[in-house]
């Protein structure tokens, strides 16, 4: 028998101890907590595992997304290769031919002959390769979108309705004469703001200086590309000119490749295989000088290689296009930064215009 005391003692003693029939007896409270996180994981173990069900991935999508070591450089440089000694020679050991622009059409006439794909009035591209390498090492050149006016002119097949914004019936008048597709001027843009008129049937939109201050009240309706800028040419005293640009205009996107952010090409028609040979020339002369306005501010190549293909043909022909541009760009730190002052100074200009121009529209 035991005692009280010795079962008091036996209740409150921090370690086992042994009683009738040599059992033990743990009375600690420490002993009789649940590990710690015990519950929480319990818990966890009732929540049903949700499998979200996924569709059919291509094969090609299946590792979008993920490191690829094996991407191929897209900037080909065949300088090392030796020079063909025949008329027959393995490409993938010799340099690519370089073929003068009237060589390359007169190939392309002849395989678009009617006794061979039968298309002799095919359209004519230029297929530019740029280097997209910015002043720095880890910036890129933003892609861009232009509109290069031409000397010869030829059915691009594109959506080219132009809306054109003046005020006077004079601008108005010559504004239509010139070919726009739709001209006027606040009625035109009662009807934008009611909703009557929809501007996406508009690719282009254009304007006289005279009606900007009332063409501030739809700038949230129109995209930030479309609204008229004199730097895009779309905003000018001379509106013929302007229409006369976008309606014939050589109409080009330059885009930076989505794995290689320093290859960046441009596809552009110049024209169509029964244009006459210098009219065409022209065309990429125009073409060519145009994206080497937007040359990086540094040294080295941007226009890195053009070639002339017209489908359903697969030759890739390759033309020299240092004949037109220079192919070595530099930059001294003077002339950059004049020419970083006066982009700050045109800035400003189109800043204090604009507050100018809401002010007007305030005030009325």
């Amino acid at each position: 028998m035991l005692s009280l005391s010795s079962i008091g003692f036996a209740r409150w003693s921090t370690t086992p101890l042994i009683v009738a029939s040599a059992r033990l007896l743990h009375t600690a409270t420490l002993d009789l907590a649940a590990r710690k996180g015990t519950r929480e994981k319990a818990r966890k173990a009732k929540v049903k595992k949700v499998v979200e069900k996924v569709g059919f991935i291509r094969h090609d999508l299946r590792k979008k997304g993920k490191l690829n070591l094996n991407v191929v450089n897209k900037h080909i440089d065949d300088s090392w290769k030796q020079d063909p000694k025949d008329d027959c020679w393995v490409s993938k050991y010799c340099k690519w031919r370089v073929y003068t622009v009237e060589e390359a059409i007169q190939c392309h006439r002849e395989t678009h002959h009617p006794t061979v794909y039968n298309l002799p009035n095919a359209p004519l591209y230029a297929h530019v390769e740029l280097n997209m390498q910015a002043e720095k090492v880890t910036r890129f050149v933003d892609n861009f979108q232009r509109m290069v006016s031409i000397e010869h002119p030829f059915v691009h097949g594109e959506n080219r309705n132009i809306i054109v914004f003046a005020k006077g019936q004079d601008a108005l008048k010559e504004a239509k004469d010139a070919g726009a597709t739709l001209v006027g001027g606040l009625e035109l843009i009662k009807e934008i703001q009611n909703g009557d008129l929809q501007l996406a049937e508009y690719p282009f939109v254009l304007a006289h200086p005279n009606i900007l201050p009332e063409l501030v009240v739809i700038r949230g309706l129109l995209k930030k590309n479309k609204f008229p800028n004199p730097r895009s040419g779309t905003l000018g005293v001379n509106l013929a000119e302007m229409i006369e640009k976008y309606a014939h205009g050589i109409n080009y996107n330059a885009a930076k490749d989505e794995q290689q952010k320093d290859f960046g090409s441009i596809v552009a028609c110049i024209g169509t295989l029964q244009m006459d040979t210098k009219h065409l020339e022209s065309n990429l002369t125009a073409l060519l000088q145009d994206v080497n306005s937007m040359r990086p501010k540094r040294e080295g190549m941007f226009v890195t290689r053009v070639l002339l293909k017209s489908p359903p043909s697969g030759e890739n022909l390759k033309i020299n296009p240092f004949l037109y541009i220079p192919e070595q760009g530099g930059f001294s730190k003077k002339s950059a930064k004049s020419t970083d002052t006066t982009a700050d100074e045109e800035d400003d200009a189109e800043q204090e215009e604009e507050l100018r121009s809401a002010a007007k529209s305030g005030a009325a």
